[in-house]
């Protein structure tokens, strides 16, 4: 009876959000004097519709009823907070604004203005919203008064499973009667475990007979997964079989990121994704800031990149450029462009002058460095050599800002923390180039760079490039 009146009441909010959409369409088709269509319908009492129109419709409607449920899921959800109901309706609502707008362009069901499209999106989203709080507050006042209620069983009585009782209590509109807790051992001390009213009815072990004896409608399992996989595979299954609902709040153990946990659906199956990028909108501008700026830079230092090529084939044996095995995110092996500015077989004598590394660290850098060319050490002190590296940035395997792509050697004498450097792309200036370069220690560098890591932002990105022109202007840390 409870999964009917559920099944009734999420079938009723389907066909109520639909019917907000139709209706205020309708009320937009025929009701707005700017729109052509009521002028066309203003003399005519019988307007006929083509086929075209039909299939338009048709495809509106579908199209809405798919908008509305991949935003909204048309779940029960008791634990759903009203703010995210009210984001998901908003969304709903938007995205069919943009499809009524497509649709209408496409099939030409006269022109629709910005007022139009507005009062539409406005007024479905009144309804959507409206309809959700009085909906809430309903369920609310029926639960408060002990209507549309569910028996709670509480697995677990450790201090996770304590609070989450306190929470539920402290919240009727919910709509829960707790049972009692289940223990997961069982010894004398157990009873001491139990909180307020509610008895330890069981122990795991004896699970099944308990579900046999009580009325129970879903479990929740406060259990640490960790030691308890077993156990929580165990219930889960004794649930199925009976057709109750169970909820899982794992409890993985201090520090355990669960902000970061998202479930995804690999065909019939579930994948629970940790760590996944959610700053895509983010992401998506910081490429596009690189593609433009860098095609800004690339054409305005034209002249400079001409001239700086000609000197360099003049003055020394070699090529113009040089070009470098470098890893990039997640060690993705990468070419590195830059203008030359050592000795054509330098890479060969560095073995010979590893004994004079002034860095600390597997990083390599010697102030004085004999490899190095006249135009070279002019060309590396104004960061001159690094432009072509803009050319690494056009192709996406480089960003303007971001750690500074290391050696494949480098990354092999890394020790652990110092790797997270490579969980994003890396970039032609960072934290650590605009804070003394060679004057930083290895491991202060390092520091620099997982802090920008962990704490990345449009905004940082911005006041990292602002401070590295003067930076580059005033040639400080360069060698």
């Amino acid at each position: 009876m409870i999964r009917l009146r559920h099944k009734m009441l999420i079938s009723g909010l389907r066909i109520a959000d639909q019917l907000f959409l139709v209706v205020t369409a309708i009320a937009v088709f025929y009701f707005r004097p700017d729109m052509k269509v009521a002028q066309q319908f203003a003399g005519s009492h019988d307007p006929q519709l083509d086929m075209a129109n039909l299939v338009g419709f048709a495809l509106l409607g579908m199209g809405w009823i798919a908008i509305f449920n991949y935003c909204l899921r048309y779940r029960g959800d008791r634990f759903v907070a009203m703010r995210i109901q009210i984001h998901d309706g908003l969304k709903a609502t938007t995205l069919s604004t943009f499809w009524f707008l497509a649709i209408s362009a496409l099939f030409s069901f006269e022109t629709l203005s910005t007022l139009n499209l507005f009062i539409f999106w406005w007024a479905t989203s009144v309804l959507v919203v409206v309809s959700r709080i009085l909906l809430r507050m309903t369920l609310m006042v029926g639960r408060r008064s002990g209507y549309n209620y569910r028996y709670l069983l509480i697995v677990g009585t450790n201090p996770r499973a304590r609070g989450t009782v306190a929470r539920i209590e402290a919240s009727p509109e919910l709509g829960y009667k707790i049972v009692g807790f289940i223990a997961e051992e069982d010894d004398e001390e157990r009873d001491s475990l139990a909180t307020g009213e509610y008895p330890i009815v069981g122990v795991l072990s004896d699970l099944r007979k308990v579900l046999e004896n009580k009325q129970v409608d879903e479990i929740m399992v406060c259990l640490p997964v960790e030691a308890r996989v077993s156990d929580i595979t165990r219930i889960v299954r004794d649930a199925q079989e009976l057709g109750l609902v169970v909820r899982i709040l794992p409890d993985f153990g201090e520090g355990f990121p669960m902000d970061k946990m998202h479930l995804e659906e690999f065909g019939s199956e579930f994948v629970i994704t940790l760590f996944r990028e959610q700053m895509l909108l983010q992401l998506l501008l910081k490429r596009i800031a690189d593609i433009i700026i860098s095609i800004i830079v690339l054409i305005a230092t034209l002249p400079i990149t001409v001239v700086v090529g000609i000197i360099i084939k003049l003055t020394s044996k070699g090529p113009i450029f040089f070009g470098q095995k470098r890893f990039g995110m997640n060690k993705r092996p990468f070419t590195l462009y830059k203008f030359r500015s050592m000795v054509a077989d330098a890479e060969e004598l560095k073995a010979a002058l590893a004994m004079k590394n002034e860095m600390d660290g597997p990083a390599f850098k010697i102030k004085d460095d004999p490899r190095i060319t006249k135009i070279g050490k002019s060309i590396r002190k104004m960061s001159i050599d690094e432009l072509p590296q803009l050319i690494n940035v056009l192709r996406g395997e480089m960003s303007l800002v971001g750690p500074r792509p290391p050696l494949p050697d480098e990354v092999e004498k890394y020790e652990w923390l110092f790797r997270k450097r490579l969980s994003i792309k890396p970039g032609l200036t960072c934290i650590w180039q605009v804070s003394g370069r060679n004057n930083v220690s290895f491991e202060e560098w390092m520091e620099m760079d997982r802090q920008y890591v962990e704490n990345w932002s449009l905004g940082l990105d911005a006041k990292i490039l602002l401070k590295t022109i003067p930076t580059v202007l005033l040639a400080k840390g360069a060698s």
